[in-house]
């Protein structure tokens, strides 16, 4: 099946990347850094060319976001997986309690259940179920994901917690169209290789006041054991000074700086507006064809960053993408390895232009339908 399918040249994306991770970053940014690259690549990251990115990229992010003064903008190395642990070790007094609804979220939970001296609660739903979380009485962390990339799956609204709760968010494949207000947030951390269009190894962590005093005293906790490397209050330190902790990858915080940059010449209320015109496209699509269905059922959690897509099983999917992506024409939309489902898996970050989006649909159904 599809061993001879020839694509029309019509219905070829001008960019074939699809994938939700690592995500399109646009080749002008490639060739910029190219340009600028003699007077950062190389550079210390103790030295102004690195901090004064790591500021442009803080004060982006706030401008994004709309993030309020007294909160603080943590870099480092490791990606959002890294936060998993930090989190735990740090900033959680007792307990911690997780919502969890995919791959990713419950990796996040069974972090904190390995860590002994908290408790680690779990509500948890089917995959390609939704949940949105809501505050326990007796726990001093609720732990949510803004967008659960293994499913599709997204917050439809925030929990809200109490004074003595802290509110955690991974946003990795969200951040940036999703909506969410920043400031009802404790922590709200995310990789940049997804809707920021940079690499992978870094993690942005924003704090509310909250969270910095909770992790600033846990540190003095002599009962706990943190590695050096994910000490928060190292890591607020070297982030209130513009900079990382360990050497970071240039490479990332250059593209991750041009992405914010653009991003902000249109608005995060213009972009989330983009990404649900393009989701609905999509969503709209699959229930156009009988081949087709949406696998998040509940449309209120259906995401408008990662959409996926079921498919009728008399159709190889895994035939059809290898082929498509051995022609180097579409990578990186098959389903998340570990779900196994006969299903498409897209990215509608921002990069993904509307018109290679549709050119893609286009490019599914002719080749599906000939094999009808």
């Amino acid at each position: 099946m599809f061993e001879n399918y020839e694509a029309p040249k019509e219905l070829r994306p001008s960019d074939p990347r699809f994938g939700c991770g690592p995500s399109l970053i646009p080749l002008n940014f490639i060739k910029k850094l190219h340009h600028d690259g003699v007077h950062l690549i190389g550079t210390s990251h103790r030295k102004a060319p690195i901090k004064n990115l790591c500021k442009g990229i803080q004060e982006g992010l706030k401008e994004y976001f709309n993030v309020p003064a007294d909160y603080t903008i943590c870099l480092g190395n490791g990606g959002a997986t890294f936060l998993f642990d930090m989190i735990g070790l740090t900033a959680v007094d007792k307990k911690i309690t997780h919502f969890t609804c995919g791959e990713f979220s419950e990796k996040w939970y069974k972090s904190s259940k390995l860590i002994p001296w908290i408790d680690a609660e779990q509500f948890s739903v089917d995959y390609g179920k939704g949940i949105n979380g809501e505050n326990i009485a007796d726990s001093d962390v609720i732990a949510v994901t803004l967008n659960e990339t293994s499913t599709g799956v997204q917050l439809s609204k925030l929990p809200e917690v109490d004074d003595k709760t802290l509110l955690a968010i991974d946003a990795t494949s969200g951040a940036g169209q999703i909506p969410c207000d920043v400031s009802k947030t404790d922590i709200f951390f995310f990789s940049p290789q997804k809707v920021f269009a940079s690499e992978g190894g870094l993690f942005v962590a924003i704090l509310s006041p909250k969270c910095r005093e909770r992790v600033l005293k846990n540190e003095n906790d002599k009962s706990r054991y943190v590695p050096g490397i994910m000490n928060f209050k190292t890591c607020i330190d070297n982030s209130d000074k513009n900079q990382t902790y360990n050497t970071p990858s240039v490479s990332t915080l250059f593209f991750l700086n041009e992405q914010i940059k653009e991003m902000n010449k249109i608005g995060y209320s213009k972009i989330i507006t983009e990404a649900k015109t393009k989701a609905d496209f999509l969503y709209g699509w699959a229930n156009d064809k009988s081949y087709l269905s949406v696998y998040i059922e509940e449309e209120e959690f259906r995401s408008t960053a990662v959409a996926c897509i079921d498919v009728d099983e008399k159709i190889n999917v895994n035939e059809l993408l290898k082929k498509l992506a051995d022609d180097g024409i579409v990578y990186g939309i098959d389903s998340y390895r570990k779900l196994g489902r006969n299903q498409f898996r897209i990215a509608l970050f921002h990069n993904v232009t509307f018109d290679n989006l549709k050119k893609l649909t286009q490019l599914l159904s002719h080749a599906i339908e000939g094999e009808l």
